[in-house]
């Protein structure tokens, strides 16, 4: 408990102070949970933190405070040590038991002075103590300064988690081009390769390069945007359903048939302007035919196609007559690090992350990316995009 009412401010002195400017603004926004049995307590502190711009919840028992904290984790926890039932040291242990809880910190208040209470409360986990009475300045620079800091490691570890994911992508993303550059390489340097289709590989590995440094540049250009708020939004980037198709015949055609694949195209039949940009597309759609390219050589062809999907969406479709996707494989089929057959050995390199990274690609265009079993066997993944206005 904070004690009677000469343990701490009133209301009507926290207002005083408030007016007199005597507090000094927090820094920092974050949600606060505050635990106590007392009502009047719970109402004096919230006052004085919500006056601070913090979000404040509130618990009078241990089993409140651990369900608003698996609902909602907090920024930060001040604790009455002295609780009926579930006291502080119990909710605390409560707290390390959740992975995604024991990293809160906790604050006890205390009236208590016994130094082996108090280690105690630093063994249970606690960063800090406040002895009551304590001062409205007193609470709200140590709550202020350990606020800071969980943010402050939040933050670090949301930028580490970015910069992860990014090297996840960018790697990703330049295996598909650099492995077709060893492809038409490899070709041009063993000799087996027809005289008049050298030209064709040389054209490849130019591309090929080409869109490597243009992946780089564009996470780049990511990064840059990221940071700056820009003040006007740059017009959206649109592509055409049949030239991105077309890219990929022209980039796949050959490696399809030196893996024993036929290659059936169904171009749409008019003008079909998606609301993406053309590089991100390609990147996505060429997962798509790597794909088939491992794992439904099998099945002897490899189907792109585009329709028309839910009113002002179109589609671009991969399907093949390999063995497909059972069902539950199905279930994981775009979660990271998962890969189509975790048996094959055919590609090394291969690091499940592919459907993964492109359905949130997608998703982050806002559109959407799927697989469905093919009638008659094989699989088929759906890109689906809107239109692009005016298309």
């Amino acid at each position: 408990m904070f004690g009677g009412p000469d343990t701490v401010v009133a209301p009507m002195a926290i207002g005083s102070r408030f007016g007199g400017g005597m507090i000094v603004t927090a820094n920092h926004a974050g949600r606060i949970l505050v635990v106590d049995d007392q009502p009047a307590n719970l109402r004096v502190v919230s006052t004085l933190l919500s006056r601070q711009g913090y979000e404040v919840d509130n618990a009078g028992d241990g089993p409140t405070a651990l369900e608003l904290c698996r609902r909602h984790a907090p920024d930060l926890v001040l604790l009455d040590m002295m609780m009926p039932g579930m006291d502080g040291f119990g909710l605390i242990a409560q707290l390390k038991q959740h992975e995604e809880l024991l990293r809160i910190p906790v604050v006890f208040l205390t009236a208590a002075h016994d130094r082996d209470l108090l280690l105690r409360a630093f063994d249970a986990g606690a960063v800090d103590y406040v002895t009551k009475p304590f001062t409205p300045e007193e609470l709200l620079a140590r709550v202020s300064a350990h606020i800071g800091l969980k943010l402050t490691r939040d933050r670090l570890e949301r930028v580490a988690r970015e910069r992860e994911e990014l090297v996840n992508l960018v790697a990703h993303d330049l295996k598909n081009p650099l492995s077709s550059v060893l492809f038409a390489s490899d070709l041009l340097m063993s000799g087996a390769a027809r005289p008049e289709r050298a030209p064709h590989y040389l054209h490849v590995i130019r591309e090929s390069a080409q869109d490597a440094i243009d992946y780089i540049h564009r996470y780049l250009e990511m990064q840059s945007a990221a940071q700056q708020a820009r003040s006007t939004a740059a017009p959206p980037a649109t592509c055409d359903l049949g030239e991105a198709m077309e890219w990929l015949v022209r980039r796949y055609e050959m490696q399809l048939e030196a893996r024993g694949m036929r290659l059936i195209v169904r171009m749409p039949s008019d003008e079909a302007r998606v609301a993406i940009d053309g590089l991100v597309l390609r990147q996505v759609a060429e997962n798509l035919v790597t794909n088939a390219i491992k794992y439904a050589q099998a099945g002897g062809e490899l189907e792109l196609s585009a329709r028309n999907g839910a009113q002002g969406y179109r589609q671009l479709i991969a399907q093949d007559r390999g063995p497909g996707i059972s069902l539950h494989r199905q279930r994981d089929l775009f979660k990271p690090f998962v890969r189509l057959d975790e048996h094959t050995g055919s590609d090394p390199m291969s690091s499940g992350l592919g459907l993964s990274l492109a359905r949130q690609i997608i998703a982050n265009a806002g559109g959407h990316h799927w697989y469905e079993d093919r009638e008659g066997g094989g699989a088929r993944f759906v890109i689906e995009r809107p239109e692009a206005r005016g298309s």
